[in-house]
């Protein structure tokens, strides 16, 4: 797995222990801080690092070699605003380090089965405010940010790689993913909105609008039935959660936490993303899978949350 230390990859890890299995994460560095919220000292002994950097092939390749990995969860990536602050990073870890996942499971075809990748619902421009109707998987991809450009050449080579040379893959689009462990990016606010109530403090979410709220053990239980459920074949899913506005998330998490309607505020502004994606294609094509409710989802983040706030042990450092 790739980027196995952010947030959904610590979720997926969560999971895969569960499920009995260890787990190697390739990755430059070992920054356990997020997966420690969700798993045992103990279990981290089954948890195994692999360093390199993604973006080298010949690293990357090596280390799937060596692991006679067959399945491989690639969910490595900087998101908005490091892509916005600097294109060039961004495109040689979004795009170059998704190459060399693709170009592993090429070299070691025989050995690599499939390849499972995070795309985002960022390939799709704003809504189009002449139709109220759900947004589907195949429409025409028109991104706003670089950040979503380089997840639509990811989406495309993944295409390629599968009419070349038969490399199945599976590329899923989470939109606002929430929960323990959310920590950074733009969608990251709600997330932090639940934290600072957690922990008695103010927060303003910086927009409004409509969002599609996604809880992080959804999003990590869909990737990981796309890497093991029958599949042949290269195909991107947009992922649907909770479409509500940021208005009602408030009012769900202060149904949850009462002391929220004194401490959360949010702007009006509307995210440039669309936010009513049509999943129907995804649920078709992978059975049973995940879906917590809004109340559900914020209820089990807040109650993590302050369970690490009473035990001293909740970071409050993203929160400014």
């Amino acid at each position: 797995m790739t980027g196995g230390y952010g947030c959904i990859g610590s979720w997926a890890t969560r999971q895969l222990l569960d499920q009995g299995q260890d787990v190697w994460i390739f990755d430059l560095k070992e920054d356990t801080h997020r997966l420690d919220l969700l798993i045992t000292p103990d279990e981290r002994r089954r948890v195994h690092f692999l360093p390199g950097d993604v973006a080298d092939p010949a690293v990357f390749r090596a280390a799937v070699e060596s692991i006679r990995a067959t399945h491989l969860l690639h969910l490595a990536g900087l998101q908005v605003p490091t892509c916005r602050a600097n294109p060039i990073l961004g495109a040689t870890v979004n795009v170059i380090g998704t190459l060399s996942v693709f170009e592993a499971a090429a070299a070691l075809k025989g050995q690599v089965e499939r390849v499972v990748y995070a795309s985002s619902a960022a390939v799709h421009g704003p809504a189009d405010h002449d139709s109220a109707d759900p947004i589907g998987d195949e429409v025409r991809l028109a991104p706003l940010t670089h950040y979503g450009a380089f997840k639509v050449c990811n989406e495309l080579n993944a295409r390629v790689y599968w009419l070349d040379q038969g490399i199945s893959s599976v590329g899923l689009r989470p939109w606002t993913v929430y929960g323990v462990g959310r920590d950074f990016g733009v969608t990251s606010e709600p997330t932090k909105a639940i934290k600072s109530v957690a922990a008695g403090r103010p927060y303003h979410i910086s927009y409004g609008g409509v969002q599609d709220l996604q809880y992080v053990a959804d999003v990590a239980g869909c990737f990981l039935k796309a890497l093991t459920d029958p599949f042949e074949g290269a195909e991107s899913y947009n992922v649907r959660g909770a479409v509500v506005s940021i208005e009602e998330f408030v009012s769900t998490l202060c149904e949850v936490a009462p002391a929220a309607a004194k401490l959360v505020t949010h702007g009006n502004r509307q995210l440039p993303i669309a936010p009513n994606l049509d999943d129907s294609r995804l649920s078709e094509r992978f059975a049973e899978l995940p879906l917590t409710s809004l109340a559900e989802g914020i209820a089990e983040t807040y109650r993590r949350f302050a369970t690490l706030h009473a035990e001293g042990c909740l970071d409050l450092s993203d929160l400014g």
